[in-house]
């Protein structure tokens, strides 16, 4: 548990591709460095290390080779965890954050802010191509869900479907391929909506689905029937997170949110996810019963407001519709 080291030689290796250039041929000391951009007497004593994890091999002096493990760091491998770890990348900087988790408990509020000097969403603003980079993070999270959601969520009373915040259009083409039936439009800020509209233009489904760019926080949302906020709302605090339930209220007849729920007594890994919320965004992972609770602040009545809908995937969902008066406050 104290152990600090690990972590970061597994990042500096995904974020050095070692695993990549191995598997391109470049096993030497050397050819590695080169590769990498690294120093080869300092990468060779990361490497020694590397081998005492079990990430690497050394069959020759100097020369190295991938196991299992290491593979998992390779970029095509399908879990996608090199560009999660990736310490120049959105994934690495969120890791990075955790230095603030002092500051983010003794006042509450982001400790990314403190480590990097802005917000998260500033620090993306700042960097296109990390920006760039988060968007596919979210695509490739937001694949893993879809096909659940397309087959799970009940849509026949659906007409026109709203993706708030729904990035590249991930969620949305799973949806409508799914559904023909229905019509969709993905809400979300330019960056995202430019990607967003030409992975429908590729999917054939422009005829079918509108893009708009925009933020939640600042501009109307889209009329639809029914709005999907998918992996949204943990990212806020209550009073922002009631904010974006109620510019959603205001333009639909359901409203359904889509995260990673605790179905009973939060484990290990949601209070961990919890705490992570936090410190990148004083944000926070809620239960049924507390997006309830949310909802209610925002004019909305939680079909089932102490269970949520189980998706095969491991996410859940807590279906809205409007009705609930204003007040309360989640616990």
């Amino acid at each position: 548990m104290l152990e600090m080291l690990p972590p970061f030689a597994v990042r500096v290796a995904a974020t050095l591709r070692l695993s990549d250039h191995i598997a391109d041929g470049h096993t030497g000391l050397k050819a590695l460095a080169r590769a990498g951009g690294a120093d080869p007497d300092a990468l060779g004593r990361l490497l020694r290390y590397l081998v005492q994890l079990g990430l690497y091999t050394e069959p020759e002096p100097g020369t190295y080779a991938v196991t299992p493990a290491g593979r998992m760091l390779a970029t095509a491998h399908p879990s996608g965890l090199r560009a999660w770890l990736d310490l120049d990348g959105p994934g690495g900087r969120m890791d990075l954050a955790l230095a603030g988790l002092l500051h983010a408990v003794r006042t509450g509020e982001p400790g990314y802010d403190r480590v990097h000097g802005r917000s998260f969403w500033d620090d993306l603003a700042a960097d296109p191509a990390r920006g760039d980079a988060f968007d596919a993070l979210m695509a490739g999270k937001s694949r893993r869900v879809a096909a659940d959601l397309a087959a799970v969520v009940p849509w026949d009373g659906t007409r026109h479907l709203v993706d708030v915040g729904g990035g590249r259009g991930a969620t949305m083409i799973a949806v409508l391929g799914a559904h023909p039936g229905l019509r969709g439009t993905v809400f979300d800020l330019p960056g995202p909506a430019a990607g967003a509209r030409a992975a429908v233009r590729e999917a054939g489904l422009a005829d079918r689905c509108d893009v708009v760019a925009g933020s939640f926080l600042d501009d109307a949302v889209p009329e639809g029937d029914t709005h999907l906020l998918f992996d949204i709302l943990h990212d806020w605090d209550d009073a922002t997170a009631a904010a974006i339930l109620r510019r959603c209220a205001a333009v639909s007849h359901r409203v359904l949110v889509v995260e990673d729920i605790p179905a009973g007594e939060p484990d290990r890994w949601s209070v961990a996810a919890d705490l992570k919320m936090l410190t990148l965004f004083a944000g926070r992972q809620r239960t049924a019963a507390q997006l309830a609770a949310l909802g209610a602040v925002a004019g909305l009545r939680a079909v089932h407001p102490a269970a949520p809908v189980a998706l095969p995937g491991g996410f859940a969902y807590v279906e809205f519709r409007p009705g609930a008066g204003e007040g309360g406050t989640p616990e």
